[in-house]
């Protein structure tokens, strides 16, 4: 049976669902920082890369409040507080929120969505719930690279790229400069990695 949105646990979960991807854009500009100052340039871009996804997600729930334009929808929820002076803790940080996001959260706004009637949204929530799992891969896999002192090194000959200038060469190290542009080993990234696959 459609429920108005206007009465639905919908319309909060979009609007919590918003409140939540804007945040987590904020956090992740704020680790993309963190990580330029520390010379990981390639987390710092992971970081970015994955906050201008995070801000379309936004988007996408905001466009579905459209019909309530000029109201304000009051809400409740709790949400992270990620800092660390550790880039490597920042990714694990990141890495529990968009797995919490794709294994509770979405899942259940999705089905809440479905169950009022608004199948568009409860698609909408269930594939940006999959793109989270992705997420957390993602920022799993540079966390561990880091933990391990395995960022830039590799124990068989790979594939590294510059993401300044795009030279690919096969290595167990990246350069310390990029050969061509001269960009700092920073910047390298495992080929298979980019533009950050998990």
């Amino acid at each position: 049976m459609a429920v108005d949105l206007k009465q639905s646990e919908t319309m909060k979960n979009l609007m919590k669902a918003f409140a939540g991807e804007s945040q987590a854009r904020n956090r992740y500009t704020f680790a993309a920082y963190q990580a330029n100052q520390k010379g990981l340039y390639v987390i710092e871009q992971v970081f970015t890369f994955t906050a201008d996804q995070e801000r379309e997600h936004a988007e996408v729930f905001y466009n579905h409040l459209k019909e309530l334009a000029g109201e304000t929808i009051q809400i409740e929820g709790g949400y992270p507080v990620d800092l660390s002076p550790k880039v490597e803790r920042l990714l694990e940080m990141a890495q529990h929120n968009e797995y919490e996001e794709h294994d509770d959260v979405y899942k259940k706004f999705g089905e809440a969505a479905r169950q009022e009637g608004f199948q568009k949204v409860a698609g909408a929530f269930h594939m940006i719930a999959e793109i989270e799992k992705l997420h957390g891969d993602r920022f799993g896999t540079f966390a561990k690279l880091l933990r391990e002192n395995r960022l830039f090194v590799s124990e068989v000959e790979t594939k590294w790229m510059c993401l300044k200038c795009g030279f690919v060469l096969e290595a167990k190290e990246a350069p310390k400069n990029c050969p061509v542009c001269g960009h700092e080993q920073g910047y390298f990234v495992r080929l298979e990695l980019a533009p950050f696959c998990a």
